[in-house]
């Protein structure tokens, strides 16, 4: 049974209500309650699979949280934050807003993709974005917010100090220790060791990659496998990555300068991507960009493409491509596409469809888990970085997110050997009672998928 008509959060409470993305990649949406308000934390999609029936009764590409549990309650709603550009952070937002009609926080950078994205809805004027500098402060209702710095792949990551007269949650959003990123400044160990101090009631975190030991690569370590593998290239390069990673972006267009050869981007999220990077101030002047179109007029060994497309969606650029239908470029005999990304689960049927495609063109392909180099690394901690961060932050209180069940479990087992006391572990509608005395509460709240329009 579901109590929701009774949850409101008293004075002395503290609560913790994933809405998404707790036992799933994606979909990210996040409550907070204290003192008869709520704090939302993101508002993310995810893409649904249509080789793959049976995981969500909802057909439609892109979907959603279903928000009605908040939605029903906005007057309760002090505000949302968005911790960085990633569409399973922001993606829904211009969507489910009208329902919530509150102030949304976040950066400059997220706040640029966020108009643009709200041109295409119409509702532009209507949102109040606050835009918060990286590393600053706000209010929120009885919430008071310190914005931390963190490493990521896109700028301006944010993990959340989110501190109540009740206690205090870490809120990590997407991160990894990377000591030497293409866009932002390094990891700063210090930053998270001074919350130490500050007894922090629980740190929810990132699981992506609990499952796997050690400590992934840099952005910087990247960039060099990519000039190994693109200088010894005679034939076109086509590059496919996640549009939203600017340094990856930057890095070939540094590789393409070094090579003699020409950029081109294919796919409208990525030009989007840029152009917001460039009114931010993060795109190099050095790097300059031709137009798609003049692609198919060079020579072979001075085209580098990055194309939209790396999970084999099929309205994508890399598709396009595959089946000879770009209208700017078509594949030839011993061309090289290149995936700089990794292969996201539930995507294996439309990749596999994919390069079956280029196979049949003669076209070379290179995936990262067939190269000897790190033509790929991730944004997201192993277990050694879990490990630190966990040991410099010691909260009283470990609540793995971000990730399936098994990632949540190896997330769960990292803290409690860096001495987290309790590991909370749950799923989406679970309420993580924080205080006065932690618990969970299964399955507190209905929750589901709703299709957006994307």
């Amino acid at each position: 049974m579901h109590l929701t008509e009774h949850l409101i959060p008293g004075p002395k409470d503290l609560w913790f209500l994933p809405l998404g993305g707790c036992g799933e990649i994606g979909m990210n949406l996040n409550l907070y309650g204290h003192d008869g308000r709520w704090l939302m934390v993101d508002c993310g999609v995810t893409f649904y699979n249509p080789l793959q029936p049976g995981t969500s009764p909802i057909t439609a590409e892109v979907q959603a949280a279903d928000p009605a549990f908040i939605a029903k309650r906005r007057e309760q709603l002090a505000g949302i934050i968005i911790t960085h550009a990633h569409e399973d952070h922001i993606g829904a937002l211009p969507f489910l807003w009208p329902r919530f009609a509150c102030p949304v926080y976040c950066t400059p950078f997220a706040a640029e993709i966020l108009r643009r994205k709200m041109a295409r809805t119409g509702l532009a004027q209507q949102m109040p974005i606050i835009e918060i500098s990286p590393g600053g402060t706000c209010s929120i209702g009885p919430f008071s917010i310190n914005w931390l710095n963190i490493t990521h792949s896109i700028p301006e990551p944010q993990a959340l100090l989110i501190s109540t007269a009740a206690g205090k949650v870490f809120h990590t959003a997407d991160w990894k220790i990377d000591n030497a990123p293409i866009t932002g400044r390094p990891f700063k160990p210090q930053v998270f060791k001074r919350l130490a101090q500050q007894q922090i009631t629980a740190m929810v975190c990132d699981s992506t990659n609990a499952l796997k030991p050690g400590f992934s690569e840099s952005e910087t370590a990247c960039y060099h496998a990519l000039f190994d593998v693109i200088s010894k290239e005679q034939q076109r390069v086509v590059v496919s990555g996640f549009s939203s990673n600017i340094g990856r972006l930057i890095s070939l267009g540094h590789v393409a300068r070094r090579t003699g050869r020409y950029l081109a981007l294919f796919g409208r999220a990525m030009e989007n991507m840029v152009a917001a990077a460039r009114v931010c101030g993060y795109w190099p002047d050095d790097i300059p960009l031709i137009e798609p179109s003049h692609v198919g007029y060079l020579p072979a060994n001075e085209v580098l493409v990055v194309a939209t497309g790396s999970q084999g969606e099929p309205r994508a650029a890399l598709s396009r491509l595959a089946q000879q239908s770009h209208p700017h470029l078509i594949l030839e005999e011993n061309d090289l596409v290149l995936f700089s990304a990794m292969l996201i689960p539930g995507n294996e049927m439309l990749v596999s469809r994919l390069l079956d495609k280029l196979k049949a063109l003669k076209v070379r392909t290179l995936q990262h888990k067939d190269c000897p180099l790190p033509i790929h690394v991730s944004g997201h901690p192993n277990q050694g970085e879990l490990d630190l961060l966990y040991r410099y932050v010691q909260p009283a209180i470990a609540i793995p997110v971000h990730g399936e069940a098994a990632h949540i479990k190896a997330n769960a087992a990292v803290a409690r050997a860096a001495g987290v006391a309790q590991q909370f572990t749950g799923q989406n509608g679970d309420l993580f009672v924080l205080a006065p005395e932690p618990r969970v509460w299964p399955q507190a709240v209905a929750t589901g998928r709703i299709a957006v329009e994307h």
